[in-house]
This record gives structure tokens, sequence and C-alpha cells, in this order.
């Protein structure tokens, strides 16, 4: 997707806080965060890493720089691989008004190395936060995939698709009560985003919004 496209669409559907979160990547953060200035919208620095349990997991930071720290470990934790176009589709990396940059060689559609453990670890070392995405789905989801949610795995939210209520979530996984729940639109085309998630924070920052999920200080999270 083309990054002012993405702002537009965001701003569209009056939604003020996006993360760009690409598979195992995060060429193209800087970009849309560029394309965003003087928007009013603003665009947190993230990636959707795939753990060796073929987990997904969203890795949310609080500034490009962290980021960047964690793609050199992730970079150093994928298979030596090359992308087949053909078959999985180009990696494009963009500039901020969507001009072609580069192609990714190296194939992204994989699992690191990284166990759930070994990411929430690195991640939290660089002042991020961890957050298992679309936990409903069949493929890629923790629920379905390995049935069950450790309490040493100390998430600070739950993610579920577009498909799924908090209420059919519980239902289905009672364990995910502990925890609250996020809706993202794990979008690849300008049209999926939801925006059903707000949070009641003094300013749209990452630490704030860790405590709008813990209830701290009168911040607050709902969906």
């Amino acid at each position: 997707m083309i990054p002012p496209l993405i702002v537009q669409a965001a701003l569209n559907r009056q939604i003020d806080i996006i993360a760009i979160t690409d598979h195992n990547a995060s060429a193209n953060v800087s970009a849309v965060q560029k394309a965003a200035e003087g928007s009013g919208l603003t665009v947190l620095p993230g990636m959707e890493v795939q753990t060796h349990e073929d987990i997904h997991m969203l890795c949310l930071f609080a500034s490009l720089a962290n980021l960047e720290n964690w793609q050199h470990e992730v970079d150093l934790s994928l298979p030596e691989a090359l992308n087949q176009p053909e078959h999985f589709g180009e990696q494009f990396v963009v500039d901020e008004s969507g001009e072609f940059i580069r192609s990714e060689p190296r194939l992204l559609l994989t699992a690191t190395q990284f166990s759930i453990e070994e990411v929430l670890e690195k991640v939290t070392q660089l002042h991020g936060m961890v957050i298992p995405a679309h936990v409903d789905r069949k493929t890629f989801g923790l629920f379905p995939t390995l049935g069950f949610l450790a309490d040493w795995w100390n998430f600070p939210a739950l993610e579920i698709s577009r498909h799924i209520t908090p209420e059919g979530l519980f239902q289905a996984f009672p364990s995910s009560k502990r925890l609250p729940i996020i809706q993202s639109g794990d979008v690849h085309r300008l049209d999926e985003f939801l925006g059903t998630t707000y949070f009641d924070v003094e300013e749209p920052t990452l630490p704030e919004i860790y405590k709008a999920l813990n209830g701290e200080n009168g911040r607050k999270s709902k969906m």
C-alpha cells in the first residue's frame, strides 16, 4: 500500500493512531511516519513477527531506533532463503510518497528462530510491547495453534481478528478473560481499516497505551 493513501484511509475513518506491523519487516515504517507528518495521525513503529511455534506476535515500539535494533535481531534469526515473487509476491520498500526504492530479496514470509519467550524478553529489553496477533485465527493464532495461554507470558493484551467478538473469544477460550482485548484490522488493503478499539489517554504514545490497557491513572481502553 502507498503511504499517503494509508494515512488518508485512516483519517477518513476518524482513526487517530495506527501501527505499521509488516511481517518480520520494518523498512516501510519510516515512510508512513513521514507521510503522516502534520496530518494529526500518529504512526507507531512495529512489526508482526512469526515465532518458531508459528505464532504471529505484534511488536510495538516507542521509537524507530528501538524498532531498527529489533529488526537487526530478526534478520539474524531468519533463514537464509530468497523470496520467490512469483509465488509469494514482491516485497517492496518505498519512500513517503510511495516511490519504489528497492525490493527485499530475503524471504520474509516465514518463521524466525525465536520462541514466544524470546520475543517477549528481547522486545521488552528494547522497551517495546508484545501482543499476540489475531489469537482466534486458525493459522498463526495463539489459541487454535497452541491451545493455551501460559501464566508466565506477560502480555498486556490479546488481539482478536475482525471475525470474532470479545464475548465469542471468551466463550471459545475462557483463559482469554484474564487480559484486555483489542481488535485490529490486520490491514492489507485500504478498505480493511476497522477503528474499533478506543484508548482514553493523555497523548498517543506507547507508554500511554500501556497505561490504558492496565487501567492506570484514569487511562482506559475499550471496544
